[in-house]
């Protein structure tokens, strides 16, 4: 039987999400991408435990760019990160035209600077550059206010975390291409992807806990 996503190869794998066999090929190169794979899966636990050699590099190249990122953060503010991060990831999904780095670097600055004008007791709102921008500038600022809302009176505290957050994600939006020349564009973009749809060895290595977007965060009491 040949399998039902490239018929050109034989179906020898059992696949949990599909409901059908699929090429191992298939497997290898759709998992977590275009095929919705449940954790028990054996084959992506295997890959994960035991990724190839092209993977683990990846994996390596990425996190000698993502670290620096994350350096000196406090639990509030990486897990703020992960929640833009996100944030940035679904949006990227279905955003029309597709968004750039530059429109990260771009949405993140505006709001940062919208977040830190509001701690000087100043209600401004920094626009982005960009119509695409400008639209993820909308997107995450709707879904952090929403969050805000939980901190009470330790409001401020959370959105002084926020810009910090949001400029380290500006910062590496901006770098990205330097820092990853051989990467095909968006570099950032798609290495947001791949942080958040990968099992994230990368945030074990850190010695972080991955927070999904819109999960818990430390509130000040």
């Amino acid at each position: 039987m040949l399998c039902p996503l490239c018929r050109t190869r034989k179906a020898k794998r059992a696949c949990p999400a599909l409901n059908q066999s699929i090429c191992a090929v298939c497997c290898g190169t759709k998992r977590l991408t275009e095929i919705n794979c449940p954790e028990t899966c054996s084959y992506l636990s295997t890959s994960r435990s035991h990724p190839p050699a092209v993977v683990q590099r990846r994996q390596e190249k990425d996190l000698r760019f993502v670290l620096p990122l994350l350096a000196e953060l406090t639990d509030q503010q990486y897990q703020l990160l992960l929640f833009f991060q996100g944030l940035v990831v679904q949006h990227a999904a279905s955003a029309v035209p597709s968004l750039v780095d530059s429109d990260v670097a771009e949405a993140t600055a505006a709001l940062a600077s919208t977040l830190e004008t509001a701690g000087k007791g100043i209600i401004y709102q920094h626009q982005a550059a960009s119509l695409p921008a400008q639209r993820l500038v909308t997107r995450l600022e709707t879904a952090f206010r929403e969050l805000a809302k939980q901190a009470g009176s330790a409001a401020a505290v959370i959105e002084r975390d926020a810009a910090v957050a949001l400029r380290r994600l500006s910062k590496a939006a901006n770098d990205a291409r330097k820092a990853l020349p051989d990467d095909d564009e968006p570099v950032y973009v798609k290495l947001l992807g791949r942080l958040m749809s990968a099992a994230s060895p990368l945030e074990a290595d850190a010695g972080r806990e991955s927070e999904e977007p819109g999960g818990r965060l430390i509130i000040p009491g």
